[in-house]
């Protein structure tokens, strides 16, 4: 097992909290030296929170990882505290990207960027800026957050959506007059909380770590339509792994596709690994499993130059 060494990230002058696994195999190095995973969680997620077993397998094919939380997350520096905006979430990964590369035995030409949930739309803007990624794994994405915000209408109704909006409302409100208003990030069908699916409860509960806090700031919910990483599909150039999880509840599954669609019609190579499983399955169990292997088979596919 990688021995993971935590470490810290500069980041528009604050610090993310990291977690750094050597490569614990030489089958993927070369003398530019060892690919390199970047990792980060989704909606208000933190990296404690089921994405150890991901980046332990990585690391035990060959590649390091890097896991970070965002500003204001978990143990990183930053406020407002639990705001998720997924444009400073964005800067972050860049930032983990320029700290990946420095990193002493990396290759910085086979760097590839990971991400579920929030984040596995994350990667795709990522991508298209930053222009020199091996590769892009995604999975159970919000792709769409328009088409996510109309889904929160399906499962909670009108009302439901109503009184979530009204809620980001008072959260802009607040900011105004400098006082902070917060909202659960999940809660059970019915209440009032950024995720009210039928899963998302017993979902979040059984991947949450211990630096999780199901905490929103109210500010940042307004910004979820306007989190829309579909626009940035046909400027992926790097080869792409997106997973589907069908029957997902959270994260628009025809946004994903579209995503799929538009960035092969532009050139760029994709592969489609789908799962019969919910937004919260694929990280454990027998779905998980099967994400995995398809997540390393695509590694190998991108960085895996024998060791010469």
């Amino acid at each position: 097992m990688s021995q993971r060494r935590d470490v810290s990230i500069p980041s528009h002058g604050e610090q993310l909290g990291a977690w750094h696994y050597p490569a614990t195999s030489a089958t993927w190095t070369t003398d530019a030296g060892r690919p390199c995973v970047v990792m980060a969680h989704g909606f208000a997620c933190t990296r404690d929170s089921g994405l150890a077993p991901y980046a332990e397998a990585y690391a035990a094919a060959g590649a390091d990882v890097l896991v970070f939380d965002y500003r204001g997350f978990a143990d990183s520096t930053g406020t407002p505290r639990q705001m998720v905006d997924h444009r400073r979430h964005r800067e972050d990964y860049h930032a983990a990207l320029a700290y990946a590369r420095a990193l002493s035995g990396v290759d910085p030409e086979r760097l590839v960027v990971w991400g579920s949930s929030y984040s596995g739309g994350h990667v795709l803007p990522v991508a298209a800026q930053d222009g020199r990624l091996a590769g892009v794994m995604s999975q159970g994405a919000a792709m769409d957050g328009l088409a996510a915000v109309l889904l929160i209408r399906e499962y909670a109704g009108l009302r439901g959506l109503a009184r979530v909006s009204l809620a980001g409302t008072r959260g802009l409100l607040g900011r105004v007059a400098r006082r902070r208003i917060t909202m659960p990030v999940f809660g059970p069908p019915g209440t009032v909380a950024a995720m009210t699916s039928a899963d998302s409860e017993s979902g979040y509960s059984s991947i949450a770590g211990p630096s999780f806090r199901n905490e929103l700031d109210a500010a940042g919910v307004p910004l979820i339509p306007l989190n829309r990483p579909v626009r940035f599909a046909a400027r992926v150039q790097a080869p792409m792994l997106l997973v589907i999880a069908e029957d997902d509840s959270v994260a628009p599954v025809a946004s994903v596709e579209e995503v799929a669609a538009r960035a092969t019609r532009a050139g760029t190579r994709v592969v489609v690994h789908r799962e019969t499983a919910g937004h919260f399955d694929i990280y454990r169990g027998e779905p998980f499993q099967r994400c995995l292997a398809a997540q390393l088979a695509f590694l190998a596919e991108v960085v895996g130059e024998q060791s010469g």
